[in-house]
């Protein structure tokens, strides 16, 4: 579920039929996205219904021989809070309101800047596209900083394109055929200084709304897969990380069957949005391929986990979600993570969850490098002396003799109410 093409799911089964929605408000917040958009745009897709898929099996592409690919030694997360960001635009517009995003959030530092390329066609995905350089200069501006792309495997990514037609399309880039646009994208990332991106290549394919869906031929999406790793790791200079990430919950496909293999694997992600209507929080941990799910699955196999697009959804404002989801986070440490900010979803560029943007911005303002901001130790204010009276001397009655004479005196009188007694 990209940041404008999410689905409606009834516990588990996709509901609807693809839709993309386009928003042409950009001064509060980013528009077009990343299949839909061109180099102007400032959003990917709104999230689209899907319908689970009914096509027929089909028969099993032939092998392919791969180049041998090894995975990459990925960093486990820092300690602390999960390093974070949020998408707040595709193109330039979306750098620029990083810093505003942190200032909104008194000063906590992002970590992680988010964008999209367009997958409208081949040029596009060899990241022709202008933007890059803007992402690729405030990457470069901080050496802790990290840079999240998510990569389309095909053009047309968002048109609409028939079952028998993605089968096709699968089975050519399984054989090769598109081997050439990944590379480009690889050189340009490269000579961009930014060899360190994390890709997440074809991400929700475990749904209806993208041609690169995987759906319907599961054995070609992952030999297509590790054809696009390959020939990407291949660039020399390269330190690329590659996400695995679907959308939460079974939808069109059980995502664990798309899984191309640990070794072209480097993080499992997952889009998690909150929806279906009615769906509270744990149900999304308990479902089938939820939240819970996917940490057991990443685990498993020896991988971190991202979220690459969370927000809210089908359920409105909902601060109770915000604040279980950034609890939940903060316990599974993912190598990162980044809300979708625009409507509906979103906390900063978005007035229709004032309550959710509270919970948020309380609970992640000042946050600096990961860490969480600790509570500061109150100061115990300082209590001024208080000259206290001499006791008198034991067996002793101060006699009141007024103040003149006591100054005088430099005191009380004592006069001792045992004088008379024997054992002195």
């Amino acid at each position: 579920m990209a940041p404008q093409h999410k689905r409606i799911r009834v516990r588990g089964m996709a509901v609807g039929a693809a839709a993309v929605v386009v928003s042409a408000a950009l001064a509060a917040g980013p528009v077009a996205g990343p299949e839909a958009v061109r180099t102007d745009d400032s959003r990917p897709p709104a999230p689209a219904p899907t319908v689970p898929g009914t096509t027929p099996p089909v028969p099993v592409a032939p092998a392919v021989p791969l180049p041998s690919v090894t995975a990459r030694d990925v960093p486990v997360p820092r300690p602390g809070a999960p390093a974070f960001g949020a998408f707040l635009a595709s193109d330039a517009r979306g750098v620029a309101r990083m810093e505003q995003f942190s200032r909104w959030l008194g000063g906590a530092e992002l970590l992680v800047g988010h964008t999209y390329l367009p997958g409208n066609h081949w040029s596009d995905i060899e990241g022709d596209i202008r933007f890059l350089e803007d992402w690729a200069h405030w990457r470069n501006a901080k050496d802790d900083r990290m840079l999240v792309l998510n990569v389309p495997m095909q053009e047309r990514n968002e048109a609409g394109v028939p079952d028998d037609e993605v089968r096709r399309l699968l089975r050519r880039g399984a054989a090769g055929e598109f081997d050439h646009h990944f590379r480009a994208l690889a050189e340009r990332l490269v000579a961009l200084k930014v060899p360190d991106t994390v890709l997440v290549l074809g991400w929700e394919m475990n749904g209806t709304t993208y041609t690169h869906r995987c759906g319907p031929d599961p054995e070609a999406w992952k030999k297509y897969w590790n054809r696009i790793v390959a020939a990407m790791r291949a660039v020399p200079g390269q330190k690329f990380r590659f996400d695995f990430t679907p959308s939460r919950g079974r939808d069109a496909v059980p995502w664990t069957e798309c899984y191309p293999g640990d070794g072209t694997v480097d993080v499992i992600g997952m889009d998690s949005y909150d929806q279906p209507s009615g769906m509270s929080f744990d149900e999304q941990v308990r479902e089938p391929y939820g939240l819970q799910a996917h940490v057991d699955f990443a685990k498993a196999h020896g991988k971190p986990v991202s979220y690459p697009e969370w927000g809210l959804f089908r359920n409105g404002d909902n601060p109770e979600y915000v604040r279980r989801m950034l609890a939940w986070m903060d316990e599974h440490r993912p190598l990162y993570n980044t809300v979708t900010d625009y409507c509906p979803h979103g906390v900063w560029q978005c007035d229709e969850n004032p309550e959710s943007s509270r919970v948020y911005r309380s609970v992640l303002s000042g946050r600096s490098d990961g860490e969480p901001t600790p509570a500061p130790t109150p100061t115990p204010t300082p209590t001024p002396p208080v000259p206290s009276t001499p006791l008198p001397p034991e067996n002793c009655s101060p006699l009141d003799l007024g103040s003149w004479v006591e100054h005088w005196l430099g005191g009380k009188l004592c006069l001792r109410f045992d004088w008379w007694s024997r054992t002195r």
